[in-house]
């Protein structure tokens, strides 16, 4: 298993610490969560330090893969340009919402970020990103992970209006 210590205060999102950043991807995941009746998430420690990991790890071999076996739910998003705002990961996670098909709540390949973002057992949520000049992976744990084949229908509800 690679794993590279990070001190968070050697990292910076254009003007933001790693805190507000952090904070900035918790409250946009609460938000949309919010919407779909599921209970706010709460940062860990150990989930931001292992997403902070696999994010450094990621930006170094310059690839998109999700970790094998850490038991944690993930979510990968990787951007290049200026500056990137915590909420814009989470946006483009939940933008899935909109080829979800509620009437068959189950696993779909191509809403799979959307619908950890929302799922209502998750409760701990890890932040991590890594940057190199205009590139930055950002990668979120989720405890407990969420998209468990029959599970779906108790864990997500349509957008309240």
């Amino acid at each position: 298993m690679y794993s590279i210590q990070v001190r968070k205060s050697e990292y910076k999102t254009g003007e933001k610490s790693v805190q507000q950043f952090e904070q900035e991807v918790l409250n946009a995941h609460n938000l949309y969560r919010a919407k779909h009746g599921a209970p706010a998430l709460k940062l860990s420690p150990k989930l931001n330090q292992l997403a902070t990991e696999w994010a450094t790890y990621l930006l170094s071999r310059n690839r998109m893969e999700h970790r094998p076996n850490s038991g944690y739910g993930e979510n990968i998003y990787m951007a290049s340009g200026g500056n990137l705002e915590g909420s814009d990961a989470v946006r483009s996670w939940y933008e899935e919402v909109r080829h979800y098909n509620w009437n068959n709540p189950s696993f779909q390949g191509n809403t799979g970020h959307f619908t950890q973002v929302v799922w209502k057992s998750s409760t701990e949520l890890g932040v991590g990103f890594a940057r190199r000049g205009n590139t930055v992976y950002i990668v979120c744990n989720y405890n407990p992970p969420g998209n468990y084949n029959n599970l779906y229908r108790e864990n997500l509800a349509p957008p309240r209006r």
